[in-house]
């Protein structure tokens, strides 16, 4: 009769969960949405102005690829009929594809990309965001741009919808009007007073008028430095003394630690299906 052995039960180390560690922002930054009577007069201002200046981006129709063999079939090609559907196509021959007013187009920022090399370049006098964008991430770092460049800006719903069949886009997520946006400046006055101020903890109170009190009295010591002879003081001490006007407003909050786990519910991605082979 032969006897079994039983083996020895082995041990199987539980795999170690993968934690990764990150400080997390305590901040958060929200943009405020421009509802009622507001939304309306914006969204009707901006309709009207795009109208009357009639700045558009016209682009050509693209031309479908013809296989060889179609070509052959169809024979030779006739000008006067491609003559005809050039010019009953959309903008015809007279205008050329692009922008019809590129001096006007240079004054306004179109686009996240955009609006964000003109916020730090500070070359805004007002700045709108829609808020279809998605994900919101895409234009939330403009909410600290803005509030550190004293530019009022503004979360406004349908935006895309109602500005970008005008300019002839297919979005606009992100429209930034520049301080030398002559044929827009009566409508950015009118909606300015639309916007609410934006709410950044270190920017408290140091949008507009801080930083006119630093350039005042900046001014003020060089015209006393020129009367007496004295040398005039180095750029690092004028951002030294407004760094420390901006920061006295700042009220500040512990980081947070926040642990990620990668897939914590384990889920595995579903097996690729294999093509199958054709037949012969």
């Amino acid at each position: 009769m032969a006897v079994v052995q039983k083996g020895t039960p082995t041990l199987r180390k539980a795999k170690k969960v993968a934690v990764k560690t990150c400080l997390d922002n305590p901040f958060v930054f929200e943009w405020k949405t421009i509802d009622g009577e507001d939304l309306q007069f914006i969204l009707h201002t901006l309709e009207e102005r795009i109208r009357d200046v009639g700045l558009k981006k016209v682009e050509t129709p693209r031309r479908k690829k013809r296989s060889p063999a179609k070509i052959q079939t169809e024979g030779h090609f006739d000008a006067s009929s491609a003559q005809l559907s050039r010019e009953e196509a959309p903008g015809g021959l007279g205008q050329t594809a692009g922008w019809t007013d590129i001096g006007i187009r240079r004054q306004l920022a179109i686009g996240v990309n955009e609006v964000t090399k003109a916020l730090e370049r500070n070359q805004l006098l007002l700045l709108l965001v829609c808020k279809s964008a998605s994900p919101a991430l895409l234009t939330t770092h403009l909410i600290q741009l803005s509030a550190s460049r004293a530019t009022p800006a503004g979360q406004v719903p349908r935006l895309s919808q109602t500005v970008a069949p005008l300019l002839g886009l297919a979005s606009t997520l992100a429209l930034g009007f520049k301080k030398q946006a002559d044929a827009f400046s009566e409508a950015v006055e009118a909606i300015i007073p639309k916007i609410p101020a934006l709410e950044v903890p270190w920017f408290q109170g140091t949008s507009e008028e801080p930083m006119a009190q630093v350039q005042s009295d900046s001014s003020e010591g060089k015209e006393l430095a020129v009367a007496s002879g004295d040398e005039l003081p180095s750029q690092k001490r004028k951002h030294a003394e407004s760094h420390q006007l901006q920061l006295s407003h700042v009220a500040l909050q512990p980081l947070k630690i926040k642990k990620l786990v990668p897939n914590p519910n384990k889920t595995k991605k579903p097996p690729r299906r294999k093509k199958k082979a054709l037949s012969a």
